[in-house]
């Protein structure tokens, strides 16, 4: 009876597990490693890896080594190549070949050229198992081979010449409107965009926005094909890219994900947190500055975080549309004067229109004259600073050979407190006989 029950449980998981593979990788996150892997594991390969690709790298790699050597092997064999290196990174080397060598030939090889290539690179983006066609074969000959290619839903033919030189592509819709008879060099249309294998990841998200591609075929220094990054694989690019970014301007690490271990996250966010604490002291010594002015107006420590959070958010607009600029290429080094000049007149006028709204307030607020003398004046001169310093911060950091998404928010986030602060307390230290 046990042995129907589970056997009963067995179909029922292998149901939902071909049905729903995106629901199925999401549970299998939920409960522990060993036992993910026994579910895995005894489902057949061909449903198992569709739920096993679902998992981030990270997660499938533990539960990889939960498996059993022969099982493992048959998934590594049949997932995506790229799917199955990503896994590959997160398994420490020597266990890697162990892996490596329980695969067949072919795979094998496979796996090792695009293991060759750095992460995040053209070369571990594409896919190596792209079917070439020869310029000499005939529309019939393409399509026979066509019908008998396991991958489905191919929609360009890449024809290279007899030293696998890439020479061109055919359509589809291309080729099953020729004549049978014709060579395919007949019907070809030219490969024009193409990528070298150690291209950074950056470069591909430029080429797919500058020539809205579907693939984009990557080409070594020979010439010859190496393989294919698709469409989702594109996506996937552009996707990381924006998501990298957002990660690394706030001084987290762009190989952290939602579900990485606590101690990595830890270790790698700690220093950026360390490194904050030291600006917050310096924001806090300007205000330490100006104690006797604050003792006298207590009115002021009420305002202060008004001006710091009206200049921070400031601030980081003129980043976010920088960075977008030196990201896809809008602007480059040569324009940083128009930049930080519109920020400027931007951060003037912004400043100008927060300026009357505050001063209306504080006015009502308070009846004082002076202090809304004070924090109209600090407001637009702030939010000016704020503004040329959000469009420099990326530019120099660019200038100085850096990653322009490094951690900009921390150091912009200190500039703005610093200045807001000094211009609101040194303002109001001068017109203290109006307070």
């Amino acid at each position: 009876m046990p042995g129907n029950v589970q056997t009963v449980q067995t179909a029922l998981n292998r149901r939902f597990f071909q049905d729903h593979p995106r629901q199925a990788a999401q549970e299998l996150e939920e409960i522990g490693a060993e036992a993910a892997a026994h579910l895995l594991a005894e489902q057949p390969v061909v449903i198992a890896v569709p739920v096993f690709e679902k998992l981030p790298a990270e997660t499938a790699g533990l539960l990889l080594r939960q498996i059993a050597p022969e099982v493992a092997s048959r998934m590594l064999t049949t997932a995506d190549p790229k799917f199955a290196v990503s896994v590959l990174h997160h398994i420490e080397p020597e266990d890697r070949t162990e892996y490596l060598d329980r695969l067949d030939k072919a795979s094998r090889q496979e796996l090792e050229t695009l293991l060759s290539y750095p992460r995040d690179s053209a070369g571990s983006l594409m896919d190596p198992r792209v079917p070439r066609f020869r310029e000499t074969q005939t529309v019939q000959q393409a399509m026979d081979r066509l019908r008998q290619l396991p991958r489905q839903g191919v929609s360009t033919l890449f024809v290279v010449d007899e030293e696998q030189r890439l020479k061109s592509r055919v359509e589809l819709r291309d080729l099953a409107l020729a004549p049978l008879d014709d060579p395919l060099h007949t019907i070809a249309r030219p490969a024009y965009v193409t990528v070298d294998p150690l291209a950074p990841r950056e470069e591909v998200v430029d080429l797919l926005e500058q020539h809205h591609l579907h693939y984009l075929p990557v080409v070594d220094v020979t010439g010859s094909l190496a393989g294919v990054i698709w469409q989702n694989a594109l996506v996937k690019a552009v996707e990381e890219e924006a998501t990298v970014d957002v990660q690394t301007m706030v001084g987290v690490s762009p190989e952290e994900r939602a579900l990485s271990k606590t101690t990595f996250a830890v270790v790698k966010r700690q220093p950026w947190l360390q490194i904050n604490l030291v600006t917050a002291f310096m924001a806090a010594s300007v205000v330490g500055i100006f104690e006797d002015t604050i003792a006298r107006n207590t009115a002021l420590a009420v305002l202060l975080p008004v001006v710091a959070g009206q200049s921070g958010n400031t601030g980081a607009q003129a980043l976010a549309v920088t960075m977008r600029g030196l990201a896809v290429r809008e602007i480059t080094l040569r324009h940083w004067a128009r930049v930080m000049w519109k920020e400027a007149r931007a951060g003037l006028l912004n400043g100008i229109g927060v300026s009357l709204t505050t001063c209306i307030g504080v006015f009502l607020w308070s009846k004082s004259v002076g202090l809304t003398l004070v924090i109209g004046l600090s407001m637009i001169l702030s939010m000016v600073i704020a503004g040329v310093a959000g469009s420099a911060v990326p530019i120099l950091l660019t200038r100085a050979g850096q990653d322009p998404a490094t951690a900009s928010s921390i150091i912009l986030t200190t500039v703005t407190d610093i200045c807001g602060f000094f211009s609101f307390l040194g303002i109001a230290t001068l017109l203290s006989t109006m307070l």
